[in-house]
């Protein structure tokens, strides 16, 4: 007769054990999802993706030499310096020049080419360039064919050796400069360009904008809106599933840019 008491006992101390445990995890679950908001609520500046832009899903980068200090590019499905056609809706700088190369070596700041053929200055030594080809308003051409990523070395003016490059790397490309007016200012674009890494599947890019921090992990342009007037500093770093940054060349990569109010604007 003393059995079924017992049982029933123990039955209760389980019973309660289970009930605390769920509780617990409960609470870690909303303190974990109140972190998340709070991170959020923090950060200063939204960052939203892109609206879609004109595809052009047949251009091609073809062929890249650099020679006595001169580029020549050869591409196809392209046109230069022209406007995109949809670059009165992005709300977003765009370059009057129209469509471009943009010239990217090691983290310096893209160079803008409206022309296949053009002087260009490079140091002695090993360098990583990434070219591709950009809307008139900076965004980037992501098919397979419109970039060249290649390592190479220069002497004299002269590429002298190249190699294509293997290892997971991230090219800042947007924003750079200066910005000035409301309508350059209200929304600026963030773009990059990806060699070797997926993300999503292994990798993020953590962009740093000011003291705010985004994680992305897709691969896209997006528009940052709330930027101060002043400067800002942004750093995009490859980083992995983990949050580490990625050891693979250039990484991370900084650019400081600068917004200004329009005095035209402020007098109306």
């Amino acid at each position: 007769m003393r059995t079924l008491p017992m049982l029933l006992i123990l039955a209760l101390l389980a019973f309660t054990a289970c009930q605390n445990n769920q509780s617990e995890e409960s609470a870690d679950t909303d303190e974990t999802t109140e972190e998340g908001m709070e991170e959020q609520e923090m950060n200063q500046y939204t960052l939203t993706p892109f609206t879609a832009s004109t595809a052009y899903p047949n251009a091609s980068l073809d062929e890249m030499s650099f020679e006595d200090g001169t580029f020549d590019f050869n591409f196809s499905n392209y046109e230069l310096a022209t406007q995109t056609p949809d670059a009165g809706t992005k709300m977003c700088a765009n370059s009057d020049k129209g469509q471009h190369i943009h010239l990217i070596v090691n983290t310096q700041p893209y160079a803008a080419k409206y022309t296949g053929s053009f002087d260009y200055e490079i140091e002695n030594g090993e360098h990583y360039l990434m070219a591709f080809l950009s809307r008139s308003y900076h965004e980037s051409i992501k098919n397979g064919d419109a970039h060249m990523a290649k390592k190479v070395t220069v002497t004299d003016n002269t590429i002298t050796s190249t190699e294509d490059i293997s290892e997971p790397m991230l090219f800042y490309s947007r924003p750079k400069g200066t910005y000035v007016g409301k309508a350059n200012t209200d929304k600026v674009m963030l773009d990059f360009f990806l060699v070797n890494a997926e993300l999503g599947s292994e990798y993020m890019v953590k962009a740093q904008i000011g003291d705010d921090v985004h994680m992305i992990d897709t691969w896209q342009p997006y528009y940052i809106e709330g930027l101060p007037m002043g400067e800002t500093l942004i750093t995009l770093t490859l980083v992995d599933q983990d949050g580490n940054a990625v050891d693979t060349p250039l990484n991370p990569v900084s650019r400081s840019i600068t917004l200004r109010a329009d005095p035209a604007e402020e007098a109306m």
